[in-house]
């Protein structure tokens, strides 16, 4: 026994040492060694519950803890409830730490953080509000860091805005977390210049430690950026979102959750755009372990672009899978639906997709009026006017908005169903009169449903709803007019007594100026005004009387070749055919044959030439069988032909005449 406890004496100074080292492997090997001694020691057990824990054994840490449950009882409630926390089994958590006996600062701690899991926005800010005010030590910057991301969360992913808790935004991640709430909140131009500190804050925080690298410190900011992009996506700037997003890929973070967010939102940019490479992103998103670090509304429109990708890379059984399995998980949520409607419209099936849509309408009457809706769409799309305008009247959340009154109107006229069209307008204006008498929009409906009565010939409907306009303001003469055309046809009594109301005609005749209303923008016709003459108001003497100038008549311009003298033809006004000397033209007679021949000869011109063809000329050559001396007919009157002088040795040559071309239309 003495060998013994000497030996468990120097086992625990090991196990001390080792402690204060950090090296738990070994401390395990001497408590196991100790344990072997004595089973049942709780100090033991306990401290190797804490190695365990310490080397990210949790599942080890549990087995020793449910093994000895009865030995160490309420010693390990911390230790229990924060390796149920680690292996993500958040509910047993809660129950472990709700059941302890105390609540220590630590349990608190670790609370809060299992609400924060469990999405508790408002029982975690208690949690923290409290350990904040009531402790003091170096953990308090860490406390109001978590404060800050339940305020951020419950901003983003439940729209309710939250008090100023007066956090400060010292460091990079309070600066963080309040850029948050602000995107939760709407403003975007805010929340970027937020984001812009942070990552000032985180750089210059991380340039003092030697050990860190840039690579470190891009890696650190890799969530900044990202969350960077998302506001330029928000603001519609996807080219710059859509580079920042792919820096922060290929740094290749350790987050899984922050890869996974970062591809959703290219595939969101994407769209039905560039398939391939989302189909290269989904498979971040299906990274082991992003269900624990994501919210469930992260989690769902990951869900949801995985169903629409597949619609649209034609993957319909897929599509179909994964819009189901979002439906059985959210059974009141429209957008699983939504998503199958859209996948039956691709494949055709407009009825199938309107039975599914009324399925869904009739087991959620919350929800319904996005689907009705779409119902109405759909049955637009086929042409079925009447039915979409039976759907559109059964939203009794957008029945009587000026929108839906103003369509519903519309295509009840397309269909000529004029009746149905006034009914629409009576039960709006009812409504307001009920709910909001006397406003802007019951006014504006009165006075849509006059003017459409009387478009269509509904004066004597249009007399009521003309007279509750005409009762609000008396002093509008239009509405005056239209009240008195439509009593015209019912009650001409009536109509007299009302035309007394209107102002006379020199009343109104006074209000208009002719000469501005000539020069305004609109008038189509300006009279022009006559220049002034110098002298023009120069007084007149007495007696004096006005001389009119005559205006000098032109004479007319005779044709050329006219004779004066000689009488006009009288018949000059008719055309040439229909004058009584009229002949017509001459025929038989034979155009000149243009261009038949040689070169620029023609045929009254050859036959002018042809001395064989005059009977006059006479011979150049004695005939055969005449004397060589008979005389022939006087010489004295013949020119002798003249010989052409030899040319001279400078003489230049003429040129040949050109060539006629081939194929041409006759051109040279």
């Amino acid at each position: 026994m003495a060998s013994g406890g000497v030996s468990v004496a120097s086992l625990w100074t090991e196990v001390n040492r080792c402690g204060q080292n950090g090296d738990y492997t070994r401390a395990l090997k001497a408590l196991t060694k100790i344990l072997h001694e004595t089973k049942d020691d709780v100090t033991a057990l306990h401290c190797k519950i804490v190695c365990l824990v310490q080397n990210g054994s949790f599942k080890e840490a549990l087995n020793v803890m449910n093994t000895y449950s009865k030995v160490l009882s309420s010693d390990v409630v911390f230790e229990k409830a924060y390796c149920e926390y680690r292996l993500n089994r958040v509910e047993s958590s809660l129950k472990t730490i709700e059941g302890a006996a105390e609540q220590t600062d630590k349990l608190k701690e670790l609370y809060g953080q299992v609400l924060y899991r469990l999405e508790r926005y408002d029982d975690c800010k208690s949690v923290y509000t409290d350990l904040i005010r009531n402790s003091q030590d170096e953990y308090e910057e860490e406390r109001k860091t978590n404060l800050a991301a339940v305020v951020a969360a419950t901003s983003q992913w439940e729209k309710v805005p939250m008090d100023d808790l007066g956090l400060p935004e010292s460091t990079y991640e309070l600066c963080y977390n309040a850029a948050c709430t602000l995107i939760g909140q709407g403003q975007l131009t805010e929340a970027f210049n937020k984001l812009r500190q942070a990552e000032e804050l985180c750089r210059v925080s991380l340039a003092d430690d030697s050990d860190v690298t840039e690579e470190d410190i891009e890696s650190e900011l890799a969530v900044i950026h990202s969350q960077m992009a998302y506001v330029m996506q928000l603001q519609g700037r996807t080219d710059e979102a859509l580079q920042l997003y792919n820096q922060v890929i290929k740094l290749k973070p350790s987050d899984v959750g922050l890869l996974a967010v970062t591809a959703n939102n290219i595939i969101t940019i994407n769209k039905d755009q560039n398939v391939f490479d989302s189909k290269k992103k989904v498979k971040l998103t299906n990274a082991e372990g992003v269900e624990y670090k994501l919210a469930k509304k992260q989690l769902q429109a990951i869900e949801f672009n995985k169903a629409l990708l597949a619609m649209y890379t034609n993957q319909a059984d897929q599509c179909r899978k994964l819009a189901s399995g979002l439906h059985t998980q959210n059974p009141g949520h429209p957008r699983p639906v939504l998503i199958q409607v859209a996948q039956l419209c691709r494949e055709k099936q407009h009825s199938r997709a309107i039975e599914l849509l009324q399925q869904f309408s009739d087991q959620n009457p919350e929800s319904a009026s996005g689907i009705k809706l779409t119902m109405a769409q759909l049955y637009l799309v086929q042409g079925h006017v009447t039915k979409a305008c039976d759907v559109l009247r059964s939203i009794e959340e957008f029945k009587h908005k000026p929108g839906m009154v103003s369509a519903l109107v519309t295509m009840y006229s397309h269909e000529e169903d004029i009746d149905s069209a006034i009914d629409v307008l009576k039960q709006a204006i009812e409504h307001y009169q009920s709910e909001q008498p006397g406003s802007a929009a019951h006014l504006a409906l009165v006075r849509e449903a006059a003017n459409f009565k009387l478009k269509y010939g509904r004066k004597k409907e249009a007399i009521s709803d003309l007279e509750q306009l005409w009762k609000q303001n008396t002093n509008d003469i239009h509405t005056l007019a239209q009240l008195i055309s439509a009593y015209s046809l019912v009650d001409t009594d009536k109509a007299k007594s009302l035309s007394k109301h209107l102002p006379s005609a020199d009343a109104m005749s006074f209000n208009v100026d002719v000469d501005e209303l000539e020069n305004s923008h609109g008038a189509t016709y300006v009279r022009k005004k006559a220049a002034k003459v110098v002298g023009e108001n120069l007084p007149k003497e007495q007696g004096q009387v006005e001389i009119k100038k005559k205006k000098k008549k032109k004479k007319g311009k005779l044709p050329k070749n006219c004779d004066p003298k000689a009488s006009p033809d009288p018949e000059r006004w008719l055309p040439m055919r229909e004058r009584s000397y009229y002949r017509g033209k001459k025929k038989g007679k034979k155009k000149e044959q243009i261009g038949k021949g040689t070169q620029g000869a023609t045929v009254g011109a050859s036959a002018e030439l042809d001395a064989s063809k005059t009977a006059s000329s006479p011979p150049t050559s004695p005939r055969p069988g005449s004397a060589s001396g008979s005389s022939a007919a006087p010489t004295s009157s013949v020119v002798p032909p003249r010989q052409q002088k030899p040319a001279a040795s400078g003489a230049t040559r003429k040129k040949p005449p050109p060539k006629k071309k081939k194929g041409g239309k006759g051109g040279w």
